[in-house]
């Protein structure tokens, strides 16, 4: 039997987030009316209406219903919780920045104001958060906390840690890393959080699993490379996971990426002692074919390790199919498919490394950080060939 769900979304319209994954709940995960998730739609709340909106078509198309507030949705019209699950998808519409760039999804409230029907219901169902969990520490720390408070089952994050990886890599459980680099691009905090995502889930396989992190520096122009020239940062498995990137400029990196507005590294201090960086190429690395999410590392007594997480890119955008089976997973069973903390742990991260970058390279200590303690889960990522990209009929 299907599992009923709502999903509160920021905006609906084309390649939203909300479209690549919610549109797999109504089309297959593949947008092609062929192997469905086994969840129904049934309610949805929608927080802006651009003009290029679809959820108003769609719900016509599908009948799902669009519902005034986000307890209406969760409730679907009645005074009590009304579903199995909740996709609260806080992504893309117009929202304004804070001094340091960072843009203000409404995350917190949509989650805030979802938790505040389970509360006065007397039960939680699971639910998704897409991407990290806010843009400040003080939010995402009262969601997780909240989470925990009504035994919410919470899966967040990213889509990279399901995606395709080229070639094949898992590390395995409590791997004796030396060091690891993870390449990204593209906008610093949008797609800076996909490249921590894509690290974490690499580097939380270490011996004794993940301990949390002491201090986060930002980089940004020439100081990136001065700090590699020094040693702070591998240049050696910087040029490994450079080389896995499909699409890039021509032409030296340093200098292009220097030159770059959007550029920088991210050096994260762990508090075991261990050290890796995310190098945001722009600059040098472009979309491409497949995107350019890299990652190298080094293991005690092995040869340099690296692979390209791929993105299937344009649709069916798969990657999300591979996402959204996780999600269906935690509805069904009530256990999140892969720890939360790993997500919280990001955000915390990539809040310091921007609050590093707006401060001119300054290292932040994160004693709030060292504590986050996690052991990693073994949830399958893509494998085999992706679907071939396929044109669809929007509404």
């Amino acid at each position: 039997m299907k599992k009923i769900v709502a999903a509160i979304v920021t905006v609906y319209h084309k390649w939203s987030h909300a479209d690549v994954i919610v549109g797999k709940i109504l089309e297959g995960y593949h947008h092609d009316g062929q192997k469905y998730p086994e969840l129904e739609l049934a309610a949805m709340y929608v927080d802006q209406f651009p003009p290029n909106d679809l959820s108003r078509d769609l719900a016509k198309k599908f009948g799902f219903k669009i519902y005034p507030t986000i307890a209406d949705a969760v409730c679907r019209g009645t005074d009590r919780l009304a579903v199995d699950g909740v996709l609260c998808i806080g992504e893309h519409g117009d929202y304004p920045k804070n001094e340091r760039g960072q843009i203000l999804y409404p995350r917190r409230r949509m989650f805030a104001e979802v938790c505040d029907v389970f509360e006065k219901s007397k039960r939680s169902v699971p639910v998704f958060n897409d991407k990290h969990l806010s843009a400040k520490w003080e939010d995402a720390e009262w969601m997780y906390r909240r989470a925990r408070d009504l035994f919410v089952p919470l899966i967040a994050g990213s889509s990279l840690v399901v995606t395709w990886r080229r070639p094949d890599l898992t590390l395995p459980k409590d791997s004796e890393l030396l060091d690891a680099v993870q390449v990204g691009y593209g906008p610093f905090e949008g797609y800076g959080f996909h490249a921590l995502e894509a690290l974490q889930c690499m580097v939380e396989r270490r011996r004794g699993g993940e301990s949390g992190v002491r201090a986060v520096t930002c980089l940004t122009g020439e100081a990136m490379w001065q700090a590699l020239d020094r040693g702070e940062w591998s240049k050696e498995l910087l040029e490994a996971a450079l080389a896995k990137v499909p699409a890039h400029a021509d032409g030296d990196y340093r200098r292009l990426t220097a030159q770059a507005e959007d550029a920088g590294v991210i050096q994260i201090e762990y508090t075991d002692g261990f050290k890796a960086a995310v190098a945001m190429m722009n600059g040098w690395a472009y979309e491409g074919d497949g995107g350019a999410f890299t990652f190298a590392c080094r293991r005690k007594n092995q040869p340099i390790e690296s692979t390209h997480f791929y993105l299937q890119q344009p649709d069916p955008f798969a990657h999300f199919a591979e996402q959204l089976r996780a999600i269906e997973h935690t509805i069904r069973t009530n256990h999140p498919a892969y720890p939360v903390e790993r997500t919280l742990l990001t955000t915390g991260i990539l809040e310091a490394a921007m609050i590093s970058r707006a401060e001119k390279n300054r290292r932040i200590e994160t004693p709030h950080l060292a504590t986050i303690r996690y052991a990693p889960r073994d949830w399958p990522h893509a494998t085999g060939d992706p679907p071939r990209p396929m044109p669809r009929a929007m509404p």
